[in-house]
């Protein structure tokens, strides 16, 4: 959560500060491999907690919001693809507090990890777009955000089905 606002501060302030693209790629790789880090490493030791994994997602989500506003302000991400991602986040977010009202927890599956990993590396080729040639009409980061927007919707669509069976589960035995 520390890295967001130097990523944003850096994108934004590209004009003022020599290698500032450079700088956040290598922030926002920084932060992606140790969200990664440390939910490998919490989940092989056994030491996760309740509290770990809320600022593990707020973190997560903090750096794809984050970084997405700013590379929409310089025009580097399309404002639909940022609202799509954190619509996303919101609705996903607020089905999780409903589930933990009924007492009923939905865990994580392959689809957000997957998600996620799409999603920061369309983030950390907008910011090193400069090195990319357009390919078909759209830069490598345009085309990985494209996988990123799609791998997002399944993931909801994924995660509301499981849902909805968890919670039908939790009222019927209950």
């Amino acid at each position: 959560m520390i890295l967001v606002p130097a990523i944003v501060a850096l994108v934004l302030l590209e004009d003022f500060v020599p290698h500032a693209y450079w700088i956040a790629a290598g922030l926002m790789l920084a932060a992606a491999f140790t969200d990664f880090l440390d939910g490998y490493l919490a989940r092989r030791w056994h030491i996760t907690s309740t509290l770990g994994a809320f600022l593990d997602t707020i973190a997560d989500k903090l750096l794809v919001a984050g970084t997405l506003f700013a590379l929409v302000a310089v025009g580097r991400a399309w404002a639909w693809a940022g609202f799509i991602i954190i619509g996303r986040e919101i609705a996903i977010s607020g089905l999780r507090g409903v589930a933990a009202m009924d007492g009923v927890k939905v865990p994580p599956s392959i689809w957000g990890k997957l998600k996620a990993g799409v999603q920061y590396l369309a983030i950390f080729l907008a910011l090193l777009r400069d090195l990319f040639a357009e390919a078909g009409g759209l830069y490598p980061d345009q085309w990985a955000m494209v996988v990123a927007l799609a791998v997002t919707v399944l993931s909801a669509v994924e995660y509301f089905a499981r849902f909805a069976k968890v919670l039908r589960t939790a009222r019927t035995s209950a």
